[in-house]
């Protein structure tokens, strides 16, 4: 039997477009001599739909959706993730389904049993648990066919917990299952695609069964999807792989738990079959490249999607002259192309020739098409309109805030001239600790790096440096990051130095430690204490701020809900 794992890049809600990719995939594979085609989960209707489930209509629709792309079904086969009516009187109105599609007929339906309730998924809110799925016969193999989680109770945590209190594998008989086939959305970390790789590995392994793997690609809002599809034979090896961030497909030919030949599209170079530490400018062996190169890509996707499904076109952003901006203006052309790209130097009486000097021989090494604005102007009429309410008062933080505002305002006028988004330029480090200006340096339609910390910004620069040797101009990388609101002004003025925060940062919102847990060289106890602090006082920003897109296993947003009329140490 010759079957093909087929990656494509949705588009949530666009159920039309989705079902004509999905048609297309299958007659395509169809002419390849394959005899069953597999797609993604929820592949109709794109990942994640969020309350689109709860619309009345809207499921049906995605149902309706599955009986027409099975009349492509003739002479081949498909699995097709999408959602379904749960028409017992019992339980959510919603199942996240694999719809089996043969002989022009929708003839079976697997609902997912298992519902991820953590970080970014919240499927406890939409979908009922599947129950009694059962083992399908096709071409004289027994496929264990799997939505996404069900695969990943097979293990417990490091101490020893299970997420889940069901085994789908086992009530299923996987043991007596040909081929384990397993259909996913995926969403894309930097530590992420490991931790797939060992469960699969390990569920092929365990049961003596081959698994075939089909992930989503693309970009939803915040969320990426690699791809990746991969092949894992009986003895938990991975035989075959996929390409990462591209449309694919992935062929091969199972014969009763033997995979007898294998297409293999792509490299596979990104596998590993050791964790990743945590990710930062510090080498990491081999992780290091692979990890680098993932995000790059992963973030250049994640633009370029945001803006072709919103059907956005031209992109916007203030460039300062520090190394975020640049990195952000850098990753923006090869997502949307130099001339869709428009930048705006906005230089104050604090800005240095040196600042000066980089913004403008970075614009000329990208080709950027720019304009230079001075907020000097601006500035001076709004503290000439406040004058009198701050009379007596000192300068202050407010000052300094206003000229942010007042850059923002000047890059959202431009925005709205142009009809282009402006794109946020912000970074973790800055965003955990509240060292930014709401309506100012922290406006924008969409955060292209504020789930990456500033020595992971400096990293990725230097690859962006490797790949294009000068592209980003040398004094950017080695002059120390400043804001310039005031005179002589640098970023450790307020904040320790990024090698040291950007760990405690790390160990307190990633790996969820409490300021007495975290333990960092150069850090006593009353500095961790006080970052610690600093996070927990400005959820209120955060809680403002616009969509980031997700390349961490933990990213402000929806993967990070924390109070902020709460008070509370940790």
């Amino acid at each position: 039997m010759k079957i093909a794992l087929i990656q494509l890049n949705y588009h949530v809600g666009n159920i039309e477009a989705n079902v004509a990719k999905i048609k297309t995939g299958i007659r395509q594979a169809k002419t390849q001599g394959v005899d069953l085609a597999v797609f993604a989960e929820l592949a109709i209707c794109g990942y994640p739909p969020k309350d689109l489930v709860l619309q009345n209509g809207f499921v049906e629709k995605c149902e309706n959706a599955a009986v027409e792309i099975a009349r492509e079904c003739d002479g081949i086969a498909a699995i097709v993730g999408g959602p379904s009516r749960n028409l017992s009187k019992r339980g959510r109105l919603v199942l996240n389904s694999a719809f089996f599609l043969e002989d022009g007929k929708v003839k079976a339906k697997i609902n997912k049993s298992l519902r991820p309730f953590y970080d970014v998924f919240d499927e406890y809110r939409y979908f009922e648990p599947g129950a009694d799925n059962k083992l399908i016969s096709f071409k004289e193999n027994k496929l264990a066919i799997t939505v996404c989680e069900d695969i990943w109770n097979q293990y417990p945590d490091e101490t020893g917990h299970y997420f889940h209190q069901r085994f789908p594998l086992q009530e299923m008989g996987v043991d007596k299952a040909d081929c384990i086939i397993n259909i996913s959305a995926s969403p894309f970390s930097y530590m992420h695609r490991y931790e797939r790789d060992r469960v699969a590995c390990g569920v092929a392994a365990h049961y003596k069964t081959p698994l075939v793997y089909v992930n989503n690609i693309g970009a939803n809002t915040d969320l990426i999807f690699d791809g990746g599809s991969f092949i894992v034979d009986k003895e938990g090896s991975i035989v075959a792989q996929s390409v990462f961030f591209e449309e694919a497909s992935l062929i091969f030919e199972l014969d009763k738990k033997e995979i007898k030949a294998s297409q293999k599209n792509g490299s596979g170079k990104n596998n590993t079959k050791k964790s990743p530490t945590v990710w930062y400018c510090a080498p990491q062996g081999d992780y290091d490249t692979i990890i680098t190169e993932s995000v790059y890509e992963a973030l250049v996707l994640g633009i370029r999607d945001y803006f072709n499904k919103t059907g956005a076109k031209k992109a916007v952003l203030g460039v300062s002259g520090g190394i975020d901006s640049a990195l952000v203006l850098v990753l923006a052309q090869k997502a949307l192309g130099k001339e869709n790209v428009m930048a705006v130097v906005l230089p104050s009486k604090f800005s240095s020739t040196e600042t000066m000097n980089d913004a403008m021989q970075l614009l000329k090494n990208t080709d950027c098409p720019y304009h230079l604005l001075s907020i000097e102007p601006g500035v001076k009429a709004v503290n000439e309109s406040l004058s009198e309410a701050f009379k007596g008062l000192a300068a202050d933080v407010t000052e300094e805030n206003i000229q942010a505002r007042m850059r923002g305002l000047l890059i959202m006028a431009v925005s709205n001239k142009m009809g282009a988004l402006m794109l946020n330029t912000s970074n973790k480090s800055e965003l955990s600790t509240g060292y930014g200006t709401l309506y100012g340096d922290m406006g924008g339609a969409l955060s292209v790096i504020g789930d990456l910390y500033k020595t992971q910004i400096y990293r990725l620069a230097e690859y962006v440096n490797e790949v294009s040797p000068g592209l980003i101009p040398g004094n950017i990388l080695t002059k120390a990051p400043t804001a310039e609101l005031k005179p002589n002004q640098k970023d450790t003025d307020t904040l320790p130095e990024f090698e040291i925060l950007d760990n405690i940062l790390c160990q307190y919102i990633e790996q969820h430690k409490s300021s007495d847990e975290i333990k960092v060289n150069g850090a006593d106890e009353a500095l961790i204490k006080k970052v610690v602090n600093m996070v927990n006082k400005t959820e209120f920003k955060r809680q403002q701020f616009c969509p980031i897109l997700r390349v961490s296993p933990k990213a402000f947003g929806i993967g990070r809900r924390m109070p902020v009329a709460g008070k509370y140490e940790l």
